[in-house]
């Protein structure tokens, strides 16, 4: 029996959308939820201390791909797993590595039983399979695993994605078995991923198949690869309906801070992007005002904080001029404080978005985050 427990606390019924709490081994996290991406047992430009005192975040992703090859997930273990090595002491959830594995191209192959690959680091060769990505992720001691998947790039032509699908569920049904076999303690799950690229029909036979696992949670895969983003949510709200409605449903890699309200809106539960931080490393911030590109002259003697309404330490504490000036310097300290800043805005628009739903108001909120949009579209 696994850890993971999933409670409905309310359900918007105009839209479907979802407020609940999710229990773990390493605490309870409110739904619906915002990962914040820590692909190397790190949250570049973030600190442990950041993420749990200051920001709160309750649950944090690790990837697969790369702790496997560094430092290795059997030293990882032998270091008494990743929430001991990387002190953190809340929720970890780590990704199969197949994204990574499929965006190396020309340095893997495919075959019914795994994948074949090359190392980015040293060319060395590696063998990914469902049982083994499974047996790494237990190896960290992760709280929610993810199945092996095939992830495509976009676009596919419907006979490739086809095969893709099948394979996808002949290994979720492999590393599943796998998983269920494994001596093991009741502090992990494991979900499924639906695939099926841009083709209603096949989201929909891949989620059905992977129903017959009855597994504790379901996600979302093959989104955010290069297909228009009103696609990806197209996609997504095509696919949700066919999950379990009393179990977490996870979209994997989105999306804008203006898209999490629309995901939540088709019934998911759970998402996770590098924009946050990967945005805030590069001079891009988001605001309750908008976006705010801090190269820009403007701000050279802006003595305002970068978001009034906004309590996280980078706002209370600096201007927009020396966040810009730091920026210019090429200081690391810019980094650590644009990355609290857009981490803390996401974090708390979903906290926003799930006191709306709790309150009866997430249709006004969804309806003032398309008007803006609207707006901007029409600008």
């Amino acid at each position: 029996m696994s850890a993971l427990r999933f409670e409905i606390q309310a359900t918007c019924p105009e839209t479907g959308a979802r407020a609940g709490l999710l229990q773990t081994a390493h605490g309870v996290i409110e739904t619906p939820l915002f990962m914040p991406v820590g692909t190397q047992g790190t949250v570049k430009g973030l600190t442990q201390r950041d993420l749990e005192r200051d920001l709160d975040a309750r649950i944090i992703l690790a990837n697969t791909y790369h702790l496997f090859l560094r430092p290795g997930h059997e030293r990882i273990q032998r270091l008494g797993g990743l929430h001991k090595f990387m002190a953190w002491p809340r929720a970890i959830l780590t990704d199969s590595g197949g994204f990574q594995v499929f965006s190396l191209s020309d340095l893997r192959k495919v075959s019914e039983e795994g994948v074949l690959f090359r190392s980015h680091l040293d060319g060395d060769l590696h063998f990914f399979t469902p049982e083994s990505v499974v047996d790494i992720q237990l190896a960290l001691g992760s709280d929610i695993m993810m199945a092996l998947d095939e992830c495509l790039t976009y676009p596919v032509t419907h006979e490739v994605a086809a095969a893709s699908v099948n394979r996808t569920i002949r290994w979720a049904r492999a590393g599943y078995e796998h998983y269920l076999r494994r001596e093991k303690g009741p502090d992990c799950a494991l979900f499924p991923i639906v695939q099926g690229s841009m083709f209603p029909d096949l989201r929909a036979s891949c989620a059905d198949a992977l129903l017959e696992l009855n597994a504790p949670g379901y996600a979302i895969g093959g989104l955010s690869v290069g297909e228009p983003r009103e696609m990806s949510q197209e996609i997504a709200a095509v696919t949700a309906p066919f999950l379990p409605a009393d179990r977490p449903r996870y979209v994997m890699g989105v999306g804008m801070p203006e898209e999490l309200p629309q995901y939540v809106a088709q019934g998911i539960d759970m998402m996770d992007c590098v924009l946050p931080t990967r945005n805030a490393r590069n001079g891009y911030l988001f605001t309750s005002s908008g976006k705010v590109v801090i190269k820009q002259a403007q701000y050279l003697e802006d003595e305002s904080p970068l978001d009034a309404e906004c309590s996280c330490y980078t706002c209370r504490t600096y201007s927009k001029a020396y966040l810009r000036h730091l920026f210019q310097a090429g200081e690391i300290l810019f980094s650590m404080l644009a990355t609290i800043h857009n981490v803390k805005y996401f974090l708390d628009s979903m906290r926003r978005i799930r006191e709306s739903i709790l309150a009866g108001q997430f249709p006004r909120l969804l309806k003032s985050v398309r008007s803006e949009l609207f707006a901007v579209h029409e600008r």
